[in-house]
Protein backbone atom coordinates (compact mmCIF):
# COMPACT_ATOMS: atom_id res chain seq x y z
CA UNK A 1 0.00 0.00 0.00
CA UNK A 2 1.09 3.58 -0.63
CA UNK A 3 0.59 5.39 2.67
CA UNK A 4 2.42 8.57 1.72
CA UNK A 5 4.26 10.34 -1.05
CA UNK A 6 6.34 13.40 -1.62
CA UNK A 7 8.10 15.16 -4.46
CA UNK A 8 10.46 18.03 -5.05
CA UNK A 9 10.04 19.35 -8.56
CA UNK A 10 10.07 22.38 -10.81
CA UNK A 11 6.26 22.27 -10.59
CA UNK A 12 6.37 22.48 -6.80
CA UNK A 13 6.30 20.08 -3.90
CA UNK A 14 2.70 19.86 -2.62
CA UNK A 15 -0.02 18.25 -4.74
CA UNK A 16 -2.48 21.21 -4.60
CA UNK A 17 0.24 23.53 -5.94
CA UNK A 18 1.32 21.02 -8.57
CA UNK A 19 -2.27 20.44 -9.70
CA UNK A 20 -2.83 24.18 -10.02
CA UNK A 21 0.28 24.50 -12.18
CA UNK A 22 -0.64 21.50 -14.31
CA UNK A 23 -3.95 23.21 -15.06
CA UNK A 24 -2.07 26.26 -16.37
CA UNK A 25 -0.80 24.04 -19.22
CA UNK A 26 2.67 25.56 -19.16
CA UNK A 27 5.98 23.82 -18.74
CA UNK A 28 8.87 24.67 -16.42
CA UNK A 29 11.52 24.69 -19.12
CA UNK A 30 13.83 27.67 -19.52
CA UNK A 31 16.98 28.69 -21.32
CA UNK A 32 20.11 28.10 -19.25
CA UNK A 33 22.32 31.06 -20.15
CA UNK A 34 25.10 29.70 -17.94
CA UNK A 35 25.47 26.80 -20.37
CA UNK A 36 26.62 29.10 -23.18
CA UNK A 37 30.20 28.37 -22.10
CA UNK A 38 29.77 24.81 -23.38
CA UNK A 39 30.14 25.88 -26.99
CA UNK A 40 29.98 22.42 -28.53
CA UNK A 41 26.82 21.45 -26.65
CA UNK A 42 23.74 22.14 -28.74
CA UNK A 43 21.03 22.38 -26.10
CA UNK A 44 20.62 25.24 -23.64
CA UNK A 45 17.37 24.00 -22.13
CA UNK A 46 16.50 22.56 -18.71
CA UNK A 47 13.76 22.51 -16.08
CA UNK A 48 15.51 23.52 -12.82
CA UNK A 49 14.04 23.87 -9.34
CA UNK A 50 14.14 27.54 -8.40
CA UNK A 51 12.77 27.25 -4.86
CA UNK A 52 15.24 26.91 -1.99
CA UNK A 53 15.34 23.60 -0.17
CA UNK A 54 14.46 23.47 3.55
CA UNK A 55 17.20 23.88 6.11
CA UNK A 56 18.27 20.82 8.10
CA UNK A 57 20.64 20.44 11.07
CA UNK A 58 24.11 20.85 9.58
CA UNK A 59 25.55 17.92 11.49
CA UNK A 60 22.98 15.56 9.94
CA UNK A 61 23.58 16.61 6.33
CA UNK A 62 27.37 16.91 6.19
CA UNK A 63 27.54 13.96 3.81
CA UNK A 64 24.81 15.23 1.49
CA UNK A 65 25.24 16.88 -1.88
CA UNK A 66 22.27 18.38 -3.69
CA UNK A 67 20.96 15.05 -4.99
CA UNK A 68 20.78 13.61 -1.46
CA UNK A 69 19.18 16.80 -0.14
CA UNK A 70 16.52 16.52 -2.83
CA UNK A 71 15.86 12.92 -1.80
CA UNK A 72 15.69 13.94 1.85
CA UNK A 73 13.17 16.71 1.18
CA UNK A 74 10.91 14.46 -0.88
CA UNK A 75 11.15 11.72 1.77
CA UNK A 76 10.44 14.13 4.60
CA UNK A 77 7.32 15.31 2.77
CA UNK A 78 6.24 11.69 2.26
CA UNK A 79 6.83 10.71 5.89
CA UNK A 80 4.79 13.69 7.10
CA UNK A 81 1.92 12.60 4.86
CA UNK A 82 2.22 9.04 6.16
CA UNK A 83 2.32 10.17 9.80
CA UNK A 84 5.68 8.49 10.33
CA UNK A 85 8.01 11.38 11.15
CA UNK A 86 9.98 10.49 14.31
CA UNK A 87 8.10 7.19 14.56
CA UNK A 88 9.94 4.31 16.27
CA UNK A 89 8.57 2.14 13.42
CA UNK A 90 11.34 3.55 11.24
CA UNK A 91 14.03 2.16 13.52
CA UNK A 92 12.78 -1.29 14.53
CA UNK A 93 14.49 -3.17 11.71
CA UNK A 94 11.26 -3.63 9.76
CA UNK A 95 11.66 -0.44 7.72
CA UNK A 96 14.08 -0.22 4.82
CA UNK A 97 14.97 2.02 1.90
CA UNK A 98 15.11 1.48 -1.85
CA UNK A 99 16.44 4.54 -3.62
CA UNK A 100 18.49 5.51 -6.62
CA UNK A 101 19.87 8.15 -8.95
CA UNK A 102 21.87 8.18 -12.16
CA UNK A 103 24.89 9.75 -10.47
CA UNK A 104 25.97 11.00 -7.09
CA UNK A 105 26.30 14.74 -6.60
CA UNK A 106 28.33 16.25 -9.45
CA UNK A 107 30.43 18.98 -7.70
CA UNK A 108 31.97 16.44 -5.26
CA UNK A 109 32.60 14.14 -8.21
CA UNK A 110 34.61 16.94 -9.80
CA UNK A 111 36.57 17.40 -6.57
CA UNK A 112 37.14 13.66 -6.33
CA UNK A 113 38.53 13.30 -9.83
CA UNK A 114 40.35 16.62 -9.62
CA UNK A 115 43.03 14.77 -7.69
CA UNK A 116 43.78 12.67 -10.76
CA UNK A 117 43.84 15.72 -13.02
CA UNK A 118 45.80 18.13 -10.83
CA UNK A 119 47.77 15.72 -8.68
CA UNK A 120 46.70 17.06 -5.29
CA UNK A 121 43.92 16.56 -2.73
CA UNK A 122 43.20 20.20 -1.96
CA UNK A 123 39.49 19.96 -2.86
CA UNK A 124 38.84 16.66 -1.11
CA UNK A 125 37.67 16.09 2.46
CA UNK A 126 36.09 13.38 4.57
CA UNK A 127 32.66 13.75 2.96
CA UNK A 128 33.64 14.13 -0.71
CA UNK A 129 33.11 10.50 -1.58
CA UNK A 130 29.96 10.20 0.54
CA UNK A 131 28.36 12.98 -1.51
CA UNK A 132 29.60 11.58 -4.81
CA UNK A 133 29.04 7.84 -4.41
CA UNK A 134 26.24 6.26 -6.48
CA UNK A 135 24.23 5.16 -3.44
CA UNK A 136 24.49 8.52 -1.67
CA UNK A 137 20.70 8.98 -1.51
CA UNK A 138 19.91 5.58 -0.02
CA UNK A 139 22.78 5.79 2.47
CA UNK A 140 22.01 9.30 3.64
CA UNK A 141 18.32 8.52 4.12
CA UNK A 142 19.22 5.44 6.13
CA UNK A 143 21.51 7.43 8.42
CA UNK A 144 19.27 10.50 8.70
CA UNK A 145 16.24 8.49 9.84
CA UNK A 146 18.10 5.77 11.73
CA UNK A 147 16.81 2.98 9.50
CA UNK A 148 18.10 -0.49 10.33
CA UNK A 149 16.22 -2.55 7.75
CA UNK A 150 17.12 -3.47 4.20
CA UNK A 151 18.83 -1.13 1.75
CA UNK A 152 18.32 -1.54 -1.99
CA UNK A 153 20.27 0.98 -4.10
CA UNK A 154 18.71 1.26 -7.57
CA UNK A 155 21.15 3.26 -9.66
CA UNK A 156 19.62 2.30 -13.00
CA UNK A 157 19.53 5.67 -14.77
CA UNK A 158 15.99 6.62 -15.85
CA UNK A 159 14.40 3.63 -14.09
CA UNK A 160 16.05 4.30 -10.71
CA UNK A 161 12.86 5.61 -9.11
CA UNK A 162 10.47 3.08 -10.63
CA UNK A 163 12.85 0.19 -9.94
CA UNK A 164 13.04 1.29 -6.30
CA UNK A 165 9.24 1.25 -5.99
CA UNK A 166 9.03 -2.15 -7.65
CA UNK A 167 11.72 -3.75 -5.50
CA UNK A 168 10.24 -2.20 -2.35
CA UNK A 169 6.84 -3.63 -3.30
CA UNK A 170 8.36 -7.08 -3.75
CA UNK A 171 10.29 -6.81 -0.48
CA UNK A 172 7.09 -6.10 1.47
CA UNK A 173 5.17 -8.71 -0.51
CA UNK A 174 7.66 -11.36 0.61
CA UNK A 175 7.22 -10.32 4.26
CA UNK A 176 10.78 -9.06 4.59
CA UNK A 177 9.84 -5.52 5.68
CA UNK A 178 6.72 -3.72 6.88
CA UNK A 179 7.63 -0.28 5.50
CA UNK A 180 9.89 0.84 2.66
CA UNK A 181 10.96 4.33 1.66
CA UNK A 182 11.20 4.10 -2.12
CA UNK A 183 12.12 6.57 -4.81
CA UNK A 184 14.71 8.38 -6.86
CA UNK A 185 16.43 11.72 -7.22
CA UNK A 186 18.56 13.71 -9.64
CA UNK A 187 20.24 17.08 -9.41
CA UNK A 188 20.56 19.27 -12.48
CA UNK A 189 23.88 19.11 -14.31
CA UNK A 190 25.00 20.24 -17.72
CA UNK A 191 26.88 16.94 -17.90
CA UNK A 192 23.55 15.07 -17.94
CA UNK A 193 22.37 17.23 -20.83
CA UNK A 194 25.66 16.56 -22.63
CA UNK A 195 25.14 12.80 -22.40
CA UNK A 196 22.01 13.06 -24.52
CA UNK A 197 23.38 15.91 -26.63
CA UNK A 198 26.17 13.67 -27.92
CA UNK A 199 23.45 11.27 -29.05
CA UNK A 200 21.56 14.11 -30.82
CA UNK A 201 18.65 13.44 -28.46
CA UNK A 202 18.23 16.87 -26.84
CA UNK A 203 15.87 19.62 -27.90
CA UNK A 204 17.60 22.64 -29.41
CA UNK A 205 14.63 24.99 -29.43
CA UNK A 206 16.76 27.18 -27.19
CA UNK A 207 14.89 30.40 -27.89
CA UNK A 208 11.45 28.83 -27.50
CA UNK A 209 11.53 26.89 -24.20
CA UNK A 210 7.74 26.89 -23.84
CA UNK A 211 7.42 24.86 -27.03
CA UNK A 212 9.45 21.84 -25.96
CA UNK A 213 9.67 18.95 -25.20
CA UNK A 214 6.90 17.79 -27.51
CA UNK A 215 6.50 14.04 -27.03
CA UNK A 216 4.80 12.18 -29.90
CA UNK A 217 4.62 15.33 -32.00
CA UNK A 218 5.64 15.18 -35.63
CA UNK A 219 8.07 18.07 -35.09
CA UNK A 220 9.56 17.00 -31.75
CA UNK A 221 13.31 17.43 -31.62
CA UNK A 222 14.39 15.76 -28.39
CA UNK A 223 14.27 15.77 -24.61
CA UNK A 224 14.89 18.43 -21.98
CA UNK A 225 16.70 17.63 -18.74
CA UNK A 226 15.03 18.37 -15.39
CA UNK A 227 15.77 17.76 -11.73
CA UNK A 228 13.91 16.67 -8.64
CA UNK A 229 13.10 13.77 -6.34
CA UNK A 230 10.15 11.55 -5.54
CA UNK A 231 9.48 9.23 -2.62
CA UNK A 232 6.65 6.79 -1.96
CA UNK A 233 6.06 5.23 1.44
CA UNK A 234 5.12 1.63 0.80
CA UNK A 235 3.57 -0.27 3.68
CA UNK A 236 2.14 -3.70 4.29
CA UNK A 237 -1.66 -3.43 4.26
CA UNK A 238 -2.51 -4.75 7.73
CA UNK A 239 0.39 -2.77 9.20
CA UNK A 240 -0.97 0.44 7.69
CA UNK A 241 -4.51 -0.30 8.88
CA UNK A 242 -3.36 -1.17 12.40
CA UNK A 243 -1.86 2.27 12.90
CA UNK A 244 -4.79 4.04 11.23
CA UNK A 245 -2.84 5.27 8.22
CA UNK A 246 -4.56 6.79 5.23
CA UNK A 247 -3.89 4.76 2.09
CA UNK A 248 -3.62 6.54 -1.27
CA UNK A 249 -3.25 3.58 -3.62
CA UNK A 250 -2.18 -0.02 -3.81
CA UNK A 251 0.76 -1.24 -5.85
CA UNK A 252 -0.68 -4.29 -7.57
CA UNK A 253 1.75 -4.96 -10.40
CA UNK A 254 5.43 -4.62 -11.23
CA UNK A 255 7.33 -5.81 -14.26
CA UNK A 256 10.98 -5.37 -15.14
CA UNK A 257 13.37 -6.92 -17.62
CA UNK A 258 16.31 -6.03 -19.83
CA UNK A 259 16.67 -5.76 -23.59
CA UNK A 260 19.82 -7.80 -24.02
CA UNK A 261 20.46 -6.15 -27.38
CA UNK A 262 21.80 -2.58 -27.11
CA UNK A 263 22.71 -0.09 -24.41
CA UNK A 264 20.82 2.90 -25.88
CA UNK A 265 18.54 1.68 -28.70
CA UNK A 266 15.12 0.49 -27.50
CA UNK A 267 14.00 -3.08 -28.06
CA UNK A 268 10.20 -3.05 -28.55
CA UNK A 269 9.82 -6.76 -27.82
CA UNK A 270 11.37 -6.62 -24.35
CA UNK A 271 9.90 -3.19 -23.58
CA UNK A 272 6.47 -4.69 -24.17
CA UNK A 273 7.51 -7.70 -22.11
CA UNK A 274 7.90 -5.51 -19.03
CA UNK A 275 4.32 -4.23 -19.44
CA UNK A 276 3.04 -7.78 -19.83
CA UNK A 277 4.93 -8.86 -16.70
CA UNK A 278 3.25 -6.07 -14.73
CA UNK A 279 -0.20 -7.11 -15.99
CA UNK A 280 0.53 -10.74 -15.12
CA UNK A 281 1.76 -9.77 -11.67
CA UNK A 282 -1.42 -7.74 -11.10
CA UNK A 283 -3.56 -10.56 -12.56
CA UNK A 284 -5.29 -8.03 -14.75
CA UNK A 285 -6.39 -8.07 -18.38
CA UNK A 286 -5.20 -5.13 -20.51
CA UNK A 287 -8.77 -3.81 -20.56
CA UNK A 288 -8.58 -2.98 -16.84
CA UNK A 289 -6.03 -0.19 -17.30
CA UNK A 290 -7.70 3.19 -17.76
CA UNK A 291 -4.67 5.44 -18.25
CA UNK A 292 -0.93 5.16 -18.81
CA UNK A 293 1.70 7.64 -17.77
CA UNK A 294 4.22 7.04 -20.53
CA UNK A 295 7.99 7.52 -20.42
CA UNK A 296 7.46 9.96 -23.31
CA UNK A 297 10.92 11.47 -23.70
CA UNK A 298 10.20 13.21 -27.04
CA UNK A 299 13.07 11.39 -28.73
CA UNK A 300 12.67 10.05 -32.23
CA UNK A 301 13.03 6.31 -31.74
CA UNK A 302 11.85 6.22 -28.11
CA UNK A 303 8.39 7.69 -28.71
CA UNK A 304 7.76 5.48 -31.72
CA UNK A 305 8.81 2.29 -29.99
CA UNK A 306 6.87 3.04 -26.80
CA UNK A 307 3.68 3.95 -28.65
CA UNK A 308 3.71 0.77 -30.71
CA UNK A 309 4.36 -1.60 -27.83
CA UNK A 310 1.53 0.11 -25.92
CA UNK A 311 -0.88 -0.26 -28.83
CA UNK A 312 0.15 -3.88 -29.44
CA UNK A 313 -0.56 -4.85 -25.84
CA UNK A 314 -3.74 -2.89 -25.17
CA UNK A 315 -5.26 -3.19 -28.64
CA UNK A 316 -7.15 0.07 -28.29
CA UNK A 317 -6.50 3.84 -28.25
CA UNK A 318 -5.79 3.96 -24.50
CA UNK A 319 -5.51 7.44 -22.87
CA UNK A 320 -1.83 8.35 -22.44
CA UNK A 321 0.24 11.37 -21.52
CA UNK A 322 3.70 12.18 -20.24
CA UNK A 323 4.54 14.48 -17.37
CA UNK A 324 7.96 15.14 -18.89
CA UNK A 325 6.34 17.79 -21.05
CA UNK A 326 5.98 19.83 -17.84
CA UNK A 327 9.02 18.80 -15.77
CA UNK A 328 11.55 17.73 -18.31
CA UNK A 329 13.29 14.40 -17.99
CA UNK A 330 14.31 14.08 -14.35
CA UNK A 331 16.34 10.92 -15.03
CA UNK A 332 16.79 8.93 -11.80
CA UNK A 333 13.84 10.76 -10.25
CA UNK A 334 11.31 10.44 -13.07
CA UNK A 335 9.95 6.99 -12.19
CA UNK A 336 9.09 8.05 -8.64
CA UNK A 337 7.87 11.58 -9.37
CA UNK A 338 5.67 10.36 -12.21
CA UNK A 339 4.33 7.42 -10.18
CA UNK A 340 3.25 9.67 -7.32
CA UNK A 341 1.67 12.28 -9.60
CA UNK A 342 -0.09 9.53 -11.54
CA UNK A 343 -1.57 8.24 -8.27
CA UNK A 344 -2.69 11.75 -7.39
CA UNK A 345 -4.27 12.27 -10.81
CA UNK A 346 -6.07 8.93 -10.48
CA UNK A 347 -7.49 9.96 -7.12
CA UNK A 348 -8.36 13.39 -8.52
CA UNK A 349 -10.16 11.82 -11.49
CA UNK A 350 -8.34 14.16 -13.88
CA UNK A 351 -5.27 13.51 -16.01
CA UNK A 352 -2.95 16.17 -17.39
CA UNK A 353 -2.53 16.44 -21.16
CA UNK A 354 0.59 16.21 -23.27
CA UNK A 355 1.94 19.71 -23.76
CA UNK A 356 3.15 20.88 -27.17
CA UNK A 357 1.45 18.01 -28.99
CA UNK A 358 0.12 19.74 -32.10
CA UNK A 359 0.26 16.96 -34.69
CA UNK A 360 0.86 13.33 -33.76
CA UNK A 361 3.77 11.80 -35.64
CA UNK A 362 2.27 9.38 -38.19
CA UNK A 363 5.05 6.94 -37.27
CA UNK A 364 3.64 6.72 -33.73
CA UNK A 365 0.90 4.19 -33.06
CA UNK A 366 -2.76 5.08 -32.70
CA UNK A 367 -3.37 5.95 -29.04
CA UNK A 368 -5.57 8.44 -27.21
CA UNK A 369 -2.93 11.13 -26.71
CA UNK A 370 -4.45 13.52 -24.18
CA UNK A 371 -4.33 17.16 -25.30
CA UNK A 372 -6.19 20.39 -24.61
CA UNK A 373 -7.44 20.68 -21.05
CA UNK A 374 -6.69 17.11 -20.07
CA UNK A 375 -9.34 14.52 -19.33
CA UNK A 376 -11.67 13.57 -16.50
CA UNK A 377 -11.31 9.78 -16.25
CA UNK A 378 -12.68 7.50 -13.56
CA UNK A 379 -10.53 4.41 -13.47
CA UNK A 380 -9.59 1.80 -10.90
CA UNK A 381 -6.17 1.04 -12.39
CA UNK A 382 -3.37 3.12 -13.89
CA UNK A 383 0.04 2.20 -15.24
CA UNK A 384 3.34 4.11 -15.20
CA UNK A 385 6.20 3.03 -17.49
CA UNK A 386 9.88 3.92 -17.65
CA UNK A 387 12.81 2.81 -19.77
CA UNK A 388 16.53 3.43 -19.25
CA UNK A 389 19.96 3.26 -20.81
CA UNK A 390 21.27 -0.24 -20.41
CA UNK A 391 18.06 -1.61 -21.88
CA UNK A 392 16.28 -1.55 -18.53
CA UNK A 393 12.48 -1.60 -18.62
CA UNK A 394 9.97 -1.09 -15.79
CA UNK A 395 6.21 -1.00 -15.49
CA UNK A 396 4.13 -0.26 -12.39
CA UNK A 397 0.38 -0.67 -11.89
CA UNK A 398 -1.53 1.17 -9.16
CA UNK A 399 -5.06 0.53 -7.90
CA UNK A 400 -7.36 3.25 -6.60
CA UNK A 401 -8.78 2.57 -3.12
Amino acid sequence: MVSGGGVVSALGNAWPDILAKLRLYKNCVRRMDAWDKYEKMNTRLAAPIDAALPEYPRKKIRGMGRVALLSLTATNNALHMAGLVDSPLLRNGRCGVAYGSSLGSVPPLMDFYGMLVHGDLKDMNATTYIKAMPHTCATNLEVFYGLTGRMIPTNTACTSGSMAIGYAYETIGHGLQDIMLAGGAEELSAADAAVFDTLFATSTKNEAPASTPAAYDKNRDGLVIGEGAGTLILEEYTHALARGAQVYAEVVGFGTNTDGTHVTHPNPETMGGALRLALEDARLPPQAIGYINTHGTATGTGDIAESHITRNIFRRPLPVSTLKSYLGHTLGACGAIEAWLTIQMMNEGWFAPNLNLQEVDPQCAELDYLTGEGRAIETEYVMSNNFAFGGINTSLIFKRL
